[in-house]
């Protein structure tokens, strides 16, 4: 059927007026209808966001990258980064933290409290990680990563995914401790693993070797594998899902800014136009989202989340520099629900400002 092209990064096209079949993302016994999820942002997959992501078609979410240590000393750090709900399931809570028994104590946690998968981040490449031997430093060390692979899964009455990444350095062609970890991981009972398909050295500079996700696919043939890395757009996730073969896409900048991402993804996959929020929509939505951040945060730290939020929707307003300039010159928080007023009106036209 012919039909209007959408277009991406990697020179190809995804049809509109084309179905594609997608096949729903498994892990344990958990499915996932559109294996398109939301992956864990750190600053960002707080449970508002994820609220606003479920809305927008989301059906599986993670939450931001959480420290063993914070998830079992209490307080009021741990309820913001545990706090969940009905509507936000099924969701994994994603630990990071170097030692089998600290990360298994937080696994059991994590499981009590009702989380539906525990996933372990093997995969962060910030200094600040690296320095304290957590996340993508154990690219270099994966018996110690099987290890608190191990322990997790023995603490754990729920599926266990773990997030690698496919080196440590960007020179290493072989990618011997990849496939350590990976074996390892699978061996010890994880249920799947989320590949990013960059080095650590990398961060997320360069492209993404989506070549790498199609060997591990057709490696682990029987096994759950979730690409990550450069899934900017809907177009871009389905073409991920066709080129690698994996059995899901991991969103993360790409949903940014961008709740309806997983609705417009979809829709494209149905062979449809993807849903463009109006301006109307786009408000509707930073709204509660506003609302909710000052109930989870309080009245002054959340216009102080929303900050960074409201930089990062600026994307879909039809003048988006004067949104992120809007955004970025807030210094108190009384300046943001009247900033929101201002560039989302009810009805009045937004001034173009100097783009």
């Amino acid at each position: 059927m012919a039909g209007s092209r959408l277009g991406n990064a990697r020179g190809s096209t995804i049809l509109v007026g084309v179905k594609i079949d997608l096949k729903p993302l498994r892990i344990g016994t958990i499915e996932i209808r559109l294996p398109v999820v939301l992956a864990a942002l750190a600053g960002y997959s707080d449970h508002p966001y994820r609220l606003l992501c479920r809305q927008g078609g989301a059906m599986f979410c993670a939450t931001e990258m959480m420290l063993d240590k914070s998830v079992l000393v209490g307080g009021k750090l741990q309820r913001q980064m545990l706090l969940k709900s009905d509507a936000d399931r099924p969701l994994a809570g994603q630990l990071i933290g170097n030692e089998p028994g600290t990360m298994a104590r937080a696994a059991g946690l994590l499981c009590r409290l009702g989380f539906d998968v525990v996933d372990l981040n093997f995969a962060c490449p910030v200094h600040k990680a690296l320095r304290r031997r957590r996340g993508g430093y154990f690219m270099r060390d994966p018996e110690a990563a099987v290890a608190i692979v191990r322990a997790v899964v023995a603490a754990c009455d729920r599926p266990v995914t773990v997030k690698l990444r496919r080196s440590y350095e960007q020179a290493d062609t072989a990618n011997d401790a990849f496939w350590r970890m990976a074996e390892g991981a699978f061996d010890a009972g994880a249920a799947a693993l989320c590949v990013h398909a960059r080095s650590v050295e990398a961060r997320y500079a360069g492209k993404a070797d989506w070549d790498f996700l199609a060997r591990v696919k057709e490696h682990f043939r029987d096994r759950t594998i979730v690409g990550s890395g450069d899934v900017l757009t809907p177009a871009l996730a389905l073409r991920l899902l066709a080129q690698t073969g994996v059995d899901g896409a991991a969103v993360a900048r790409g949903a940014l800014g961008n709740p309806w991402f997983f609705r417009q993804t979809a829709d494209l996959a149905a062979g449809n136009e993807p849903y463009a929020p109006d301006l109307a929509a786009q408000r509707a939505v930073i709204l509660r989202h506003f609302e909710h951040s000052c109930e989870v945060y309080g009245p002054v730290r959340g216009p102080k989340v929303m900050r960074k939020f409201g930089i990062k929707y600026a994307r879909l307003h039809p003048h988006p520099k004067l949104v992120r300039t809007g955004f970025i010159g807030i210094r108190r928080p009384d300046q943001c629900r009247p900033l929101i007023d201002e560039l989302y009106p009810e009805s009045a036209p937004v001034p173009a400002g100097k783009e």
